[in-house]
């Protein structure tokens, strides 16, 4: 019987030192008792016999009052520790289990452990604790985790959150609030296996407005859920949105123009195209919006009709090559004379990073009238040259714009005028070589180049091969003048006898 006595005391006082060791010392009380909340009381044992709750640190009843049994208190700390064991057999079977905070920024965790039977759940925080006696000290890949740049986070069953690194964290809040639930996802859970270990493109908005931000999401399988990556790519939608609008008003405005665009990028294929191509090509719309190569877009100009066509094909596309060639230059200008009757002007123009534009203008209406004129002055200067006295007409700048037949057989003048046109000044010198001294010339001379007091007169020149010529000015509505010169009966007898002896 004593025996028995003496080993129920040594059992009794083994428990008591047990239990001292099992809950940490008595702290003082503060007023907050949340679990993120930075001046919570957070040093706290809970011990378990099974699921149910067999003691506490007297500090636990402060924060925890409704915890009877291991769900309730797997029900308190599940928002932000949601990897807390479900049973108390996951302990059992692991032994130790460190669970650690969802926002890794919390330097909290909660600590199970197996011993004899019993198991202790302490929560404690790890401030100030040395690394050696942290559960997890110092692991470079969490730590790479934790301090990357763009949110990583690792998604359960049930699309919810088991962990995530600060980046995460700071998005999350920035999305919902500084209280935002970290358990509740920022981005949908991807279900299609087959996008696992893809990018893909994905976009949140804010809480209480309509902006958005985008992100390129990985996800990749883990043994627990998804490990997913988001890479923020605001600076590249923007671009891409500004790019797009430019796009779209340098469309509308190329939409307006009547000249034909077709811009082809660096791989040779057309990119853009306004209306006015289609009007000028009659190339269908469904073939352009192919997006067709630069040879295939000139193959079907050649087939419909809408270009020059060529001697040869091997000749052809040897000068197609030469025209991307010369375009890429920046010097292609060419006219196509078409089949059709009408005339295009076609020029090619470099863009940046090797694009190259062709521009297709229809200048059949320039082109008709500048024929119609061209043949309007053919007329003209043949009803001239059909005149018997000599005509010189100067400009209102006083250069001489044009002459007759009879004017080159009186006065010898070449008839090619216009690209350095003669003055009025060079025109009575040589006059003025085969006439007698006369102020008629210089009479002349101020009257082509005068504004007022332009009123028709005339004049008789001497010729130093004898005879005489009437001269008579008259201006014209423009500031033109024409001069013109009438032969004497007996000097026009002697031309006459010099035609018939010639």
């Amino acid at each position: 019987m004593a025996d028995w006595f003496v080993l129920a005391a040594i059992s009794v006082v083994s428990a008591s030192f047990a239990i001292l060791w099992l809950w940490p010392r008595r702290q003082k009380r503060i007023g907050d008792y949340g679990l993120s909340t930075p001046g919570s009381l957070f040093d706290v044992v809970f011990l378990f016999d099974g699921d149910r709750l067999i003691s506490h640190s007297d500090i636990a009843l402060a924060g925890y009052e409704t915890v009877c049994n291991w769900s309730d208190l797997r029900r308190l700390l599940q928002r932000d520790y949601p990897s807390f064991p479900e049973t108390p057999e996951v302990v059992r079977s692991e032994g130790n289990l460190a669970v650690s905070a969802i926002d890794c920024t919390v330097e909290r965790e909660v600590l199970c452990e197996w011993i004899d039977g019993v198991i202790r759940v302490h929560l404690r925080d790890l401030t100030g604790m040395p690394p050696a006696k942290r559960t997890d000290p110092n692991d470079p890949i969490r730590l790479a985790m934790e301090q990357a740049p763009y949110p990583v986070w690792l998604s359960g069953d049930c699309n919810t959150v088991r962990w995530c690194n600060a980046a995460y964290v700071s998005l999350a809040r920035k999305i919902s609030g500084q209280d935002a639930d970290l358990t509740e996802p920022v981005f949908p859970l991807q279900l299609d296996d087959a996008q696992l270990g893809r990018k893909t493109r994905v976009s949140v908005q804010m809480k209480d407005s309509e902006a958005r931000l985008w992100f390129d999401l990985t996800r990749v399988a883990h043994d627990q859920g998804q490990l997913c990556y988001a890479v923020d790519i605001n600076a590249i939608v923007e671009a891409e949105t500004a790019q797009r609008k430019f796009v779209q008003t340098m469309t509308k405005t190329f939409a307006q123009l009547s000249i034909g665009l077709a811009i082809f990028d660096r791989n040779s294929q057309l990119a853009l195209f306004n209306p006015a191509l289609i009007d000028l090509t009659s190339l269908p719309p469904d073939f352009l919006s192919l997006r067709p190569s630069l040879s295939s877009f000139f193959d079907r100009l050649r087939d419909q009709h809408m270009m020059p066509e060529p001697k040869n094909y091997r000749g052809w596309r040897r000068q197609m090559n030469d025209l991307l060639e010369a375009a890429q230059d920046g010097n292609y200008q060419e006219t196509w004379s078409l089949p059709s009757g009408s005339v295009y002007s076609v020029s090619g123009r470099p863009h940046p990073d090797g694009a190259v534009a062709f521009l297709f203008e229809d200048i059949t209406a320039e082109i008709t009238l500048t024929r119609r004129f061209r043949a309007e002055m053919d007329l003209m200067q043949s009803i001239l040259d059909k005149l018997a006295d000599a005509i010189a007409v100067f400009s209102d700048d006083g250069t001489l714009a044009t002459t007759n037949y009879a004017y080159q057989m009186m006065w010898g003048d070449s008839r090619e005028v216009g690209f350095e046109p003669a003055t009025v000044v060079e025109i009575t010198r040589q006059w003025q070589e085969q006439c007698t001294a006369t102020p008629i010339l210089g009479e002349i001379r101020e009257f082509v180049t005068a504004r007022e007091n332009r009123a028709e007169w005339s004049g008789e020149l001497i010729l130093k091969s004898g005879g005489s010529i009437t001269c008579t000015v008259n201006p014209m509505q423009n500031g033109a003048t024409i001069v013109r010169f009438s032969l004497s009966n007996a000097v026009k007898n002697s031309t006459e006898m010099q035609k018939i002896s010639a």
